[in-house]
Order: C-alpha cells, then sequence, then structure tokens
C-alpha cells in the first residue's frame, strides 16, 4: 500500500512539474504584439474620481453624447498621488460608453510630451482589483472541492488561456490557416487537459481518442455547412472593426469556421471524459467483464449525457443572442425569416454541428474504452492471482 501511494504521489508531482513548465514556456512566448502603436508615448494608470463635470454631456433620450470631464486622483504610474483632470468621451453608444461618479475608479492613458501630461483619456471603470477577488476565491474553492485534482485543474485552466492568447490570438492575425491553427491548439489543449485529469494512463488514450474524434467531425461538419449555409465569418462580434483596424487581409470566414470546433470542443471533452470514467468504474468493480459488456455499461452513460450536453450548447449559444431574439420577436419577424437570418442561422449552425460531434465522441469512447480498459483489468488480475503487485494511477 506504501509503494501505491508513493507512486501516485510521485506522478502528481511530475504533472506538477510538467504544468509549471508549460506556463513558463507559455508565459515567456511573445505575441508579437505588445508594442501596439496606440499606446506608444502613453502609460496607462489608475485614478479614483474625486469630481465630475457632465456639463459637456448632450443628453436626447438613452443615448448621451460629447464629454465627461473628472478630476481623478492618481494611485500609480508617473503621476502618482497627483490630481490630474481626464476626459471621458462618449460615442452615443450604449454598449461602450461609460458615465463615472465620484467614487469610481477609472482605468486612464496618459500621453507624455517632455514630462508633461499632453491628454488623459479615461478607457473604463477599472476592474481588474475584483477580477483578481473572482478568480482567486475560484481557487481557493477548486482545491478545497476537489484538492490535487483541483490543483491540476487549474493548470489546465490557465494553460488553455494562454494557448488562446499566446498561440491561436496571434497566429490568426498573422494570418496563418485559422482551421489547421485551430485544429493544432485544439489537439494540444485536449491532451493537456485530459492528461491533468488522467496522468500516465490508459484511460487518457481513451478519453483523447474520443474526444479528438468528435473535434475532428466537427471540424468537417462546420467547413461544409458554413460553405453551404453562406455564412461570412464577419456574423462574429467586432470582426468588421478588425479589418478596419490594418488587418483585411484576414480571412474572416475560416476564423468563423474554426470557432465551431473550438466552441464545442469542451463539451466533448467532457462526454468523453465522463464515458471513460464511467467504464473504468465498472472494470474496477467487476475486473472480468468482456469488452463488449464494458461498452455497452459505456453508452448507456453516453445516452443519458448526451440529453444533457446538446442542451448545454443550446443555452450557451443562445444566451449570446438572447437580445437579437428579442428585438425579432419584438418586432412581429415570422419565426421562418428569424430561422433564415444569418446571425440566428450562424448559431443553429454552431449547435447543431458542435450536437453531431458529441454524438459521435459517445459510442466511439465507449467502444475504446471497452477495449483497452477492460484488457488492463485482465492484466491486473492475472497479475494478482501470481502475487504480484501493480500500482495504479486514479
Amino acid at each position: 500500500m506504501k509503494s501505491v501511494f508513493f507512486q501516485k504521489q510521485k506522478t502528481t508531482l511530475l504533472m506538477i512539474i510538467i504544468g509549471i513548465v508549460l506556463i513558463g514556456i507559455l508565459l515567456a512566448i511573445p505575441t508579437g504584439f505588445e508594442d501596439a502603436l496606440i499606446y506608444q508615448g502613453s502609460e496607462r494608470a489608475v485614478g479614483v474620481v474625486t469630481a465630475v463635470d457632465n456639463s459637456a454631456i448632450i443628453t436626447s433620450g438613452m443615448i448621451q453624447s460629447g464629454e465627461q470631464s473628472c478630476k481623478m486622483m492618481m494611485e500609480d504610474g508617473t503621476f502618482k498621488g497627483q490630481e490630474i483632470t481626464g476626459v471621458n468621451f462618449l460615442s452615443g453608444s450604449l454598449e461602450q460608453d461609460k458615465i463615472y461618479k465620484e467614487g469610481d475608479k477609472a482605468y486612464v492613458r496618459i500621453s507624455i510630451n517632455d514630462g508633461e501630461i499632453a491628454s488623459c483619456v479615461m478607457t473604463d471603470h477599472f476592474r481588474l482589483d475584483k477580477e483578481v477577488i473572482l478568480f482567486a476565491a475560484f481557487i481557493i474553492l477548486l482545491i478545497a472541492v476537489a484538492g490535487k485534482k483541483g490543483i491540476l485543474a487549474l493548470f489546465s485552466f490557465v494553460i488553455t488561456v494562454l494557448m488562446i492568447w499566446k498561440v491561436l490570438v496571434p497566429s490568426y492575425l498573422r494570418g496563418y490557416s485559422p482551421v489547421w491553427v485551430g485544429i493544432g491548439v485544439t489537439v494540444f489543449i485536449t491532451l493537456v487537459i485530459i492528461f491533468f485529469v488522467y496522468g500516465f494512463e490508459r484511460r487518457t488514450i481513451t478519453a483523447s481518442m474520443g474526444a479528438l474524434l468528435g473535434i475532428i467531425t466537427t471540424c468537417v461538419l462546420g467547413i461544409l455547412f458554413t460553405d453551404l449555409f453562406k455564412i461570412h465569418g464577419a456574423v462574429m462580434p467586432d470582426s468588421e472593426s478588425l479589418l478596419y483596424s490594418g488587418f483585411a487581409e484576414l480571412d474572416l470566414t475560416a476564423i468563423f469556421m474554426s470557432s465551431i470546433f473550438i466552441g464545442a470542443s469542451g463539451a466533448m471533452i467532457d462526454l468523453a471524459v465522463d464515458i471513460t470514467s464511467a467504464v473504468h468504474e465498472v472494470v474496477e468493480k467487476k475486473p472480468s467483464i468482456g469488452w463488449k459488456e464494458a461498452s455497452i455499461s459505456g453508452m448507456h452513460v453516453a445516452r443519458a449525457a448526451m440529453g444533457t450536453m446538446t442542451t448545454t450548447l443550446l443555452l450557451a449559444y443562445s444566451g449570446g443572442c438572447i437580445a437579437s431574439l428579442m428585438v425579432y420577436m419584438a418586432q412581429g419577424t415570422p419565426i421562418d425569416h428569424i430561422l433564415n437570418y444569418k446571425y440566428v442561422a450562424a448559431e443553429i449552425l454552431d449547435t447543431l454541428v458542435g450536437s453531431f460531434g458529441l454524438v459521435t465522441v459517445a459510442p466511439f469512447t465507449a467502444l475504446v474504452a471497452g477495449l483497452l480498459l477492460t484488457k488492463h483489468g485482465r492484466r491486473q488480475e492475472a497479475a494478482a492471482a501470481d502475487g504480484e503487485k501493480f500500482s495504479e494511477t486514479v
């Protein structure tokens, strides 16, 4: 028992080291877009609003335009401890505009010329401190509930964020093939996440094979039906702004295609892990079970999970377009017109193609789990009969 315990501890420590190394490598990779022209010759700082002047704001119903002037006490940067005046420009957009009041913290961009303030633009309310608190609470809860598994899950979370920000986004901006880059990043993230769940064992291979088949299926269907639906990548938020920012050569439609299987990959990884864990548990309780019976047990679990997973995708995608649906209903738009709009069709495409991937993942993962995990179980049983001791990784 002690040897098994120490083996588990050694495996966990090795996984933690791998996680730290991967995070270190990703942090060291430059995106190539750190020195944006808009931020050169300026610094970012935080200030507390001490007084506001709304006299230059023009109000027309719900829309406000003009500018708001605010005095702020700077909390960091070159002008820490000084009171300076910042300007909050209003464009008449409820989505983008913000109004400050006394006591608010603001994130500002200060342009400096010969050591003097040339301009101070208030970019947004300062939220980073609250975000840090929320993330810290998430870490504490995750570790408190899941223990060592929670630490490994945290590594998966951080690596996924860094892969998207340090590899995926810069590669798209440089004009690399969005589909191939998306596939590469998604495959890497899938393997990393499942590795941190199971470690060095057969379950990692089983769940990875199941998830990757679903991702490939989703990729192929996404490419095919994006073309058949005649969906342009400009349906993605802020995509036109990206083109006008000097990246007119980007293939937005290919980026949209890649977003389909990237967005659905999480649910497919989840389903593959659920089925793999269920079959493994069955084999642990009954080592003599055959691969067919184990696969059937896996399919029973898969059928229940698929019902909730497809609904999860539906809720995730529909939640992002609820305002558009409300507009269509308020205007009395016929349902057939609503379903035919490209924005709604894009969400339908996301949901149904992702669901196709989930349906593919289920039987394949159950079959692979039955073949690989029951074979492992029989080896354990034979080894136990010979009096040998084998360690298992939970």
